[in-house]
């Protein structure tokens, strides 16, 4: 993160939907711009699942002058998800019960979980109505739980190469990761840099879906050579960015989430996906990745149409998932009106 996030505390008991309870919660959250006198121009950011509360720093363009999440406008909080690395509570934490980090002994949470944390961390700010729910991949998975619980909260929803209940495709990309986590000799070891080579696996792993085909034809070409045992570009790409992860992450952190995000449908206890998504009121609008492999366009097209007059529009670009993050002149372009009424 390119700046410290604000650390909020609560000090009561924070009950998991497993039953078990955290003695109290510590929320690590960031903001942008000023809350209006009103106090009607909240746009709450639900992040993805190794990034962080520090949306200007993994988004590049959105929050500035112009952009869909211009500060001078909107008051922008994000907080970081129950489990990560990044402050809020999680694997790294003490253990009040041991006197020790969590690690690998972190209770299990769900996407409703980190739901629980973002509405006790909206309540202890003040924050009753929030004019635009974002949510971008895992953070989707967070919007859309959000506004099941709590539908009159929010004023418009924006969701972004997303779901409304984990697949079996991303369930098995997350068990891929898992594997190659514990695997590393070092899982289980109870200190905060174990299974960093597993981790750096998963993360290559996780690449291949963010960026696809496409992505990687397009960006890690070969230089021409004569020497048919010339190290390749993708191969040095995919472990330089395993070698980025593990010196801002933790494993235990990482899996903590995959098992999160493998928990989520909204449909659950519910009546169905379809009676949930039909249930939204707020205006919506819905956007797809030309090329993402993770969550299809047919998927996106899917998704929207069963949300009552939500709108679809798709990023045109050949880097996959990670096309919303690469792409802001064309998410700028399509967000920009949605959140101003244009």
């Amino acid at each position: 993160m390119s700046s410290e996030p604000v650390i909020i505390r609560s000090h009561h008991p924070f009950v998991l939907e497993s039953g078990e309870v955290l003695p109290e919660l510590t929320i690590a959250y960031h903001s942008y711009g000023r809350l209006n006198a009103a106090r009607d121009n909240v746009v709450w950011v639900c992040h993805a699942l190794t990034a962080n509360s520090d949306v200007a720093d993994w988004w590049p363009h959105t929050v500035e002058e112009g952009a869909f999440l211009d500060p001078d406008k909107w008051y922008v909080v994000c907080a970081n998800i129950l489990g990560s690395h990044y402050g809020t509570t999680g694997p790294l934490h003490v253990n009040a019960a041991t006197g020790m980090p969590y690690y690998d002994s972190f209770p299990r949470f769900t996407i409703g979980d980190m739901v629980a944390a973002h509405r006790l961390l909206a309540d202890m700010l003040g924050i009753r109505r929030i004019h635009a729910l974002v949510g971008s991949s895992v953070g989707g998975f967070q919007a859309l739980e959000w506004i099941a619980r709590e539908p009159s909260r929010f004023d418009r929803l924006i969701l972004i190469a997303t779901d409304a209940k984990a697949s079996p495709w991303t369930i098995a990309i997350d068990e891929t990761q898992r594997m190659a986590i514990k695997s590393d000799p070092t899982y289980g070891e109870q200190r905060p840099d174990a299974a960093r080579d597993g981790l750096a696996a998963a993360r290559a792993i996780g690449l291949l879906t963010y960026r696809g085909p496409e992505g990687y034809n397009l960006s890690q070409q070969d230089a021409a050579t004569d020497d048919p045992f010339a190290t390749h570009r993708a191969c040095t790409y995919q472990r330089h960015q395993g070698d980025k992860l593990v010196c801002r992450y933790n494993a235990y952190s990482y899996l903590a989430i995959l098992d999160a995000f493998d928990t989520h449908d909204i449909g659950r206890g519910r009546g169905g996906v379809d009676k949930v998504l039909g249930s939204i009121s707020c205006p919506t609008i819905v956007v797809g990745i030309s090329t993402d492999i993770i969550f299809t366009p047919a998927e996106m097209r899917s998704l929207a149409a069963k949300i009552p007059g939500a709108s679809y529009r798709e990023i045109d670009s050949p880097y996959g998932h990670d096309g919303f993050l690469v792409e802001h002149g064309q998410l700028n372009d399509i967000l920009y009106p949605f959140m101003n009424n244009q």
